[in-house]
């Protein structure tokens, strides 16, 4: 099957509108009882909406390459018979405690790698924002918004009142180390941001809202669309080396440790190695 860029982001917009419009499916209030659990760390929600809108993406991925390997936030990684090297990571719902509370800042998260772990295709769907953000390698990123496409930059280099975005870990004991460090990683940003959502935040730094994003403990679902669509846009991005899921990883430890950061050139040197 094709391996061209431009052809696997069709399917991972596909794929990343079918689980937004689960997302989407949802009123407004607040979830039903017996849709939410909590996966082991406090504030580490699950609800029927991620499992639901994992297996919309899963299915869609499927249906248009099914020799292809999928790892997913809630179903793990599933590798067919005779796989195609390629590798899909979703994060169904990006942002999950966000859509629990009703604010806006969740989404749909599809990206492709091929047998190298090159990335080359990415989605990052907000249905509450009315926004897809996308990217295919070699050809820029890009969103659509209103009917509009508008290609992205990344921030404006050198601009005043720089804000850095960032988030925090579940587990008590990283956390506190982040929040103990957070002063010097602040070091010439006018002001910190904190979403809820690593895929936005990622996106947010390509279209130029933040001027930079750095966090530690991410899972690839979470950074693997965003990062792309950063470094389309142009900015600089480093992405945590893991074990990949095929090899049994990524190791807690191993995760923890790693920090995904995007930003312009200029900010490289700011950030943690």
């Amino acid at each position: 099957m094709s391996t061209d860029p431009t052809e696997l982001l069709g399917v991972a917009k596909a794929a990343a509108a079918a689980g937004a419009a689960v997302l989407s499916a949802r009123s407004s209030g607040s979830l039903a009882d017996g849709t939410v659990s909590n996966k082991g760390e406090a504030g580490d929600w699950v609800t029927a909406f991620d499992v639901a809108a994992e297996n919309a993406v899963r299915s869609a991925i499927r249906g248009a390459r099914p020799q292809d390997t999928i790892t997913g936030e809630e179903h793990g990684t599933t590798r067919p018979e005779n796989p195609t090297g390629l590798r899909w990571s979703i994060d169904p719902l990006d942002g999950t405690t966000n859509f629990i509370r009703n604010i806006v800042y969740y989404a749909t998260s599809v990206a492709v790698a091929d047998a190298d772990g090159v990335w080359l295709a990415g989605v990052v769907n907000a249905p509450a924002l009315g926004r897809v953000y996308y990217a295919a390698r070699g050809h820029g990123a890009w969103l659509e918004q209103d009917g509009r496409r508008v290609q992205l930059t990344g921030p404006v280099s050198g601009r005043a009142g720089q804000i850095l975005a960032t988030g925090f870990s579940y587990d008590p004991a990283v956390r506190a180390e982040q929040a103990a460090a957070l002063g010097g990683f602040m070091e010439g940003f006018a002001d910190v941001r904190r979403l809820g959502s690593a895929a936005l935040d990622l996106c947010l730094v390509a279209d130029g809202t933040h001027d930079a994003f750095g966090e530690r403990g991410l899972n690839e679902h979470d950074f693997a669309a965003g990062a792309l669509i950063a470094e389309e846009a142009g900015c600089w991005v480093r992405r945590p080396r893991l074990t990949s899921p095929l090899n049994g990883g990524p190791t807690d430890d191993e995760r923890l440790a790693a920090w995904t950061c995007a930003g312009t050139l200029e900010m490289s040197g700011r950030f943690p190695l």
